[in-house]
């Protein structure tokens, strides 16, 4: 029994030691999606589901940025459609996530999070300018990530989650682009 008990606290201690000491929540999730569902044909919706938490703790975060340090009244009341909308996504995705026993991030991962720190360093106009650039280029790329996950997904709850988020962030991308065209003017 002490032998028992000696081999596993030296595999728990050199589990320790090689452990990711990274505090990157998005990383932490992967790898523990990757330890549940290596090899499994929902790998890549655990990935896709990782990386929309990702992307809508970051719009609801640079929302209530935008709220603060923005100039325009299109770019506040934008703002406020990030916070409202990314939130009720975000509730919604991590309901799933449990579901479905996914890990998601809890907070920005160091890339969205380096983004949001940049951001936070501008005020006013060049807020404004900055931040609808970015929004419009983001909700490009999340539009084409929630179609592929739509289209090629292997779960069919995270499939349908996705194929009803794609209009309203159409809808965001065209807000974003008359907004970007407003500030730009200026």
């Amino acid at each position: 029994m002490k032998t028992h008990l000696l081999l596993l606290c030296g595999v728990l201690a050199f589990a320790a030691c090689t452990k990711k000491t990274d505090n990157d929540s998005k990383e932490l999730a992967e790898d523990q999606n990757e330890q549940k569902f290596e090899d499994t044909k929902v790998e890549d919706d655990t990935e896709f589901a990782v990386a929309a938490a990702d992307g809508g703790l970051m719009e609801v975060k640079l929302g209530e940025l935008a709220i603060a340090n923005g100039s325009s009244p299109e770019i506040k009341k934008f703002g406020q459609s990030m916070v409202d909308d990314h939130g009720k996504a975000n509730l919604e995705l991590k309901g799933l996530a449990e579901q479905k026993q996914i890990t998601i991030p809890t907070t920005l991962s160091d890339k969205k999070q380096e983004k949001y720190d940049e951001l936070a360093l501008k005020k006013g106009a060049d807020f404004d300018k900055a931040y609808a650039e970015f929004m419009v280029k983001d909700h490009k790329e999340d539009i084409d990530a929630f179609k592929k996950q739509a289209e090629k997904g292997n779960d069919a709850d995270l499939k349908a989650w996705a194929a009803t988020k794609i209009p309203t962030l159409e809808h965001h991308l065209a807000m974003a682009e008359t907004i970007e065209k407003e500030v730009n003017k200026k």
